[in-house]
Order: structure tokens, then sequence, then C-alpha cells
């Protein structure tokens, strides 16, 4: 009689990431593949983001939610959780009360007693993993890239020696990709690296104490886009570096909205622009204006999901004048959230303008349409030269000097890629269903995770 083969091991991982919902989201998508494989997970999360998570656990029974209360900070609106309930300049102050849940966060742990801990933006959570004995796991949910550039000991930011916007647009000592880089009037959009991020300490040095201190850094990347740059990470630790690769969630089994259903039915295949930016980015309103009037220009029919600029209480109010009636029913403008992979797989979709947030980027990758990237904040210019550079699978909109982007240059771009007889619409189109075919071949997304789990149980036995 054959014997039966060992089972493998089990463990528990608490999970404690950032207060903003694409990383809570990235880090719950990882707790399900785990949960997928047998292991229990605590998650802790602000309270009211429990409800606005519930529906994306498909194992309730072995992960379980751990709502925080969030203590109160002087400057913080009232009520406020996550990072978006706040503008992007509070941030700070969240960061703060994050630091002060970290009693709830021990007596937690004292009382689930997990082998690992996971965490991203923390500094003071892998000294308390270490000191109950559990793992540290400094959990990545943004690219390799922007880690590699930006908070690698290399880079030498202190309080006392503040970074330059110059030296920014300049990668730091043995830094190995010349496509994934910022330009020269881009170093502005990470000088808040050497600003306050909680009491006492800045964004950098949070990050990196949050590395050095950890067990394994572990990121949501694959070794096919970004191998040489997590090793690079690596090395500057001295740390083994874990990947989970994309970790994609997966299909909503929630139908898309009558509306939206409707309205795209109502246009031909490969037809209609998405545009869509992500939960906390808000545009000043002559961009947004610039924006939408682009899409105008390009003729086609499209889709805009935006919170309303700065400044606006509405969308509508916000939208130029005779705007609505040019555009007609071929344009839509929303200004609350929509099922967003559940619209890209839409037949009718056939270009997506994004902000490039490594969720948006890995939904972009998976579907079919052509992709137009505007990056406003430093991980997503680098996600964005990913794309656009190291894949070839992106367009990127051209901007002036100052940051911001045109109506024609916007316009320029879509047309690029979605002109028939485009030259660079075709060569991205086939890099991108070259790039699709292998991340959806059978078995790549799950034999990363499981190599992760293989890794996770190493550190373990390493004991």
């Amino acid at each position: 009689m054959a014997m039966a083969m060992p089972k493998s091991p089990k463990f528990h991982v608490a999970m404690f990431p950032w207060f903003a919902f694409g990383h809570m989201t990235a880090f719950l998508h990882l707790s399900n593949k785990l949960a997928q494989r047998g292991h229990k997970i605590t998650f802790m999360l602000p309270t009211k983001a429990q409800s606005q998570l519930q529906t994306l656990n498909f194992h309730p029974t072995l992960i379980s939610f751990h709502p925080l209360s969030i203590p109160h900070v002087d400057g913080l609106p009232p009520g406020a959780e996550t990072a978006s309930d706040i503008p992007i300049f509070l941030t700070h102050l969240l960061a703060t009360a994050m630091d002060r849940a970290t009693d709830q966060l021990e007596a937690a742990l004292r009382a689930s007693n997990p082998d690992f801990l996971f965490y991203d933006c923390s500094h003071l959570a892998p000294v308390l993993a270490s000191r109950l004995g559990i793992k540290a796991i400094c959990y990545n949910v943004v690219c390799a890239a922007s880690i590699a550039i930006a908070l690698v000991p290399a880079r030498g930011v202190s309080k006392d020696r503040p970074v330059t916007e110059a030296e920014l647009a300049l990668p730091p000592s043995g830094y190995p990709s010349s496509t994934a880089v910022f330009r020269r009037h881009e170093g502005r959009a990470l000088q808040f690296i050497s600003a306050p991020f909680g009491d006492g300490i800045s964004f950098y040095e949070r990050i990196t104490t949050a590395m050095k201190e950890s067990d394994a850094i572990s990121i949501r990347t694959c070794r096919e886009i970004e191998g040489n740059l997590c090793d690079y990470i690596g090395t500057q630790y001295g740390k083994p570096v874990f990947l989970t690769g994309p970790v994609l969630p997966e299909p909503s089994p929630t139908p898309l909205e009558d509306r939206w259903a409707q309205w795209l039915g109502g246009f031909k295949p490969g037809s209609i622009i998405f545009c869509a930016f992500g939960s906390q980015y808000i545009l000043e309103k002559d961009q947004f204006q610039e924006l939408v009037l682009g899409l105008e220009l390009t003729g086609l029919p499209f889709l805009v999901a935006l919170k309303p600029p700065t400044g606006a209480t509405t969308i509508e109010e916000a939208l130029p004048e005779g705007f609505k009636e040019r555009v007609g029913g071929r344009g839509a403008v929303h200004g609350g959230w929509v099922q967003q992979p559940s619209i890209l797989s839409h037949p009718s979709v056939g270009c997506f303008v994004s902000h490039c947030g490594f969720g948006s980027m890995w939904e972009s990758l998976m579907n079919d349409c052509q992709i137009v990237l505007i990056p406003h904040l430093g991980d997503q210019i680098l996600n964005t030269r990913v794309l656009a550079g190291e894949l070839q699978v992106a367009v990127e909109v051209e901007r002036e000097e100052n940051g911001w982007f045109s109506k024609e240059s916007l316009c320029k771009a879509i047309k690029s890629v979605m002109d028939e007889e485009s030259e660079e619409g075709g060569s991205v189109r086939k890099n991108h269903a070259k790039w699709k075919e292998t991340f959806a071949s059978p078995g790549f997304m799950s034999n990363y995770v499981d190599k992760f789990v293989g890794q996770l149980q190493g550190l373990l036995d390493h004991n």
C-alpha cells in the first residue's frame, strides 16, 4: 500500500498594512492566496474599513478581521481612518495615528500568537515582532524600482541632510536600471521621502527602518520584469528578498452594474477609452478640465471615473463650459467608485488611461486594452517607466517642464495607440499580448505563491 505524503505544515500570519485601500486590498489578495493553501490569517485594519473589505475575503473561516480603533491625532478630520478619508498632505498625521495604535497591535499579537507579522509602513512593527518571537516580513506592494531608486541605504537621506530635487533625478550608487528612472523635472515627485511621516521620523527613515529590522523583505512583483532591481535591494539591505508574483485577485462574482453594462454595450468592441486615477489622487480643476477636453478631442467614446477636482463638490460642476452638450452620449464622467476590473475586461473598452498605481498596472497588463499612462506620484512614475520603457507595452503622455500635460498631448498619446494604422500602437499591442500570455500561462501565478510559502516555511525551520 502506498504511503500517504506528509501534509505541508500550516502557519499563522498577522497582517498589518498601511491604512490605505490600495495597500489593504493588496494584503488581502495575498491573504486569500495563503488561506487557499490552508494557512490562517489575522488581518488588522481600521474599524470602518472592515465592511468595505468584507466582500474581498474569500476564506472567512481562515481569514479573521481584527478591527483597530484609530487614535485621535490633532489635525486629522474627525472619523478619518484611511488615506481615502484625507487629502494627501495629511497622510503624515495618519502615520502618527497608525503608530499610536501599536499597543492594540501588540495586544492582538499576544492573543493570536502568529508565526509571522506582515507589514509595510510601520517602523515599530518589526521591533515588536522581534520582542514577541514573531518573524517580521516587510511586504512591499509597490514596484521594486521605486524601492531601489528611493528607499535604499545608498540614497543616504536623513533629517539632517534632506535630499534635493536634483539629487532625486539621479539614481543611487549601483542602481541597475537605465529606463526606470526619474527625469530632471520629476525629482520633486520624491521630495516627500525626507518629509515628516509620523512623530519625529521622515518617510525615508520610516520605510528603511521597516526593512532593516525585518527578517525578510517581500515584494509584490516577479523576476521576469524586476529581477535585477530585487537583487539590488537584497544586496543593499543584506536581507533575503521573497517575491510573491503579482498576486492578482480572483474575478469578482458580482456582475457589472447595469448602468455601466448598458452604456458600455452601446459601443463597438475596442472603441471606448476608460480613464481612472485610483481612490486617492485629486486633480487640480485646470488639469481635470484639460484631461476631459483631451478625451473629447479624440472623437472616441470615453468613460471617466475620478474624484471631483480640488475646489469642486461634484464632478458635474467642474466640467468645462458646454462640454456635456458637445460630447453628448459618447462621454460619461463619474465622480464615484466603479468596478474597474470588470470595466477593463469589457469587450467595448479599447484603451485604459491610468495613473499607473501598482494594482492598476497589473490589471492593465492582464487585459487586452491599450495602455496610456499619466503618473502623478513617485512610485507611479517608476511603474510607468517599467511599462513604457522596460516592457514597451504602454505609452506615457508627454508633459511640460512644470509637470502638467495638455489636452493635445493626451489626445496624441491616445491616438498613437488607438489608430489602426499606427506603427507604435501595433508595437505596444504586440508586446502587451506577449507579456499577458506569460503572466496568464498555467501555473505562473500559483508557482510564485507556492515558492513564497516554501520560503516562509524555511524561515521558521531555520530557527
